[in-house]
């Protein structure tokens, strides 16, 4: 694969930790010029790792970018900054592969994590209903969008009217640090219908993360807690805060 082309999904996490640096400049702050709103260090406009400006349409959204480089020390943390690493992949690489997001999120919808449910026990059956069923519901009435649910893990093909709605819905993210949130949330959850309901409101990025870790969390309830696997979900979850503020920031304005 070029380096042009590298997954969309991938590239909307953005969780490539580099090597740190020390901090190069002294005023944060967030500059509004031909539509956008651009960050601005020193004075001088600050550059994604792909040479594009900094900037994103939400004034909100670049306020909080900026918090993000003001709060840094002597040197920058990028795990410290998941809200500028979202939006550097945004501008460097969805923002030139829309459909193609589009596309990745939809074929998530086509085998998502909501649509196949446990068959015993029947605890965490019962657990799953009560996380996914709301938002099934939602999506259905939002969207006119109603999907199949399958007992076990064999593919369950989804109605076609049900697909192109849910393709109609992901037309409306015409922002690209948008649809990489979406995108974001769509892969760490398993579901675009949850990535759907935070970017629209209905669940909160809490709320939506113990959804997607029902069968995580009966697992652990079930065997104990895995040290290394308590690490990799509590940075997991700060790519998920960060893709919802993002989303919220958006919405705001």
């Amino acid at each position: 694969m070029s380096d042009n082309g590298a997954d969309p999904m991938r590239a909307a996490q953005a969780a490539v930790r580099p090597e740190p640096v020390r901090r190069f400049y002294r005023t944060v702050d967030v500059r509004e010029g031909q539509g956008t709103h651009a960050l601005v260090l020193d004075g001088r406009p600050a550059r994604t790792p792909g040479r594009n400006a900094l900037a994103a349409a939400s004034r909100p959204l670049m306020l909080e970018v900026a918090e993000e480089w003001a709060r840094q020390g002597e040197t920058l943390e990028p795990a410290d900054m998941p809200l500028t690493r979202l939006l550097n992949a945004a501008i460097d690489g969805v923002a030139r592969r829309m459909e193609e997001t589009r596309a990745e999120i939809a074929a998530y919808a086509g085998s998502d994590l909501l649509c196949y449910r446990a068959e015993a026990p029947e605890a965490l059956a019962e657990r799953q209903r009560a996380a996914f069923d709301p938002v099934l519901d939602w999506a259905a009435e939002r969207f006119g969008a109603r999907f199949r649910v399958a007992a076990g893990v064999m593919h369950v093909a989804q109605p076609p009217e049900a697909m192109d709605a849910i393709r109609a819905a992901l037309e409306a993210f015409d922002d690209p640090a948008a649809l990489a949130a979406l995108a974001a949330i769509t892969n760490l959850t398993g579901s675009a219908f949850i990535a759907l309901a935070v970017a629209h409101g209905r669940l909160a990025a809490e709320r939506a993360w113990r959804a997607a870790c029902v069968d995580e969390d009966f697992q652990a309830e079930r065997w104990g807690q895995d040290a290394d696997a308590t690490a990799r979900r509590e940075a997991r979850w700060l790519e998920m805060e960060a893709a919802a503020t993002m989303l919220a920031a958006i919405n705001e304005g």
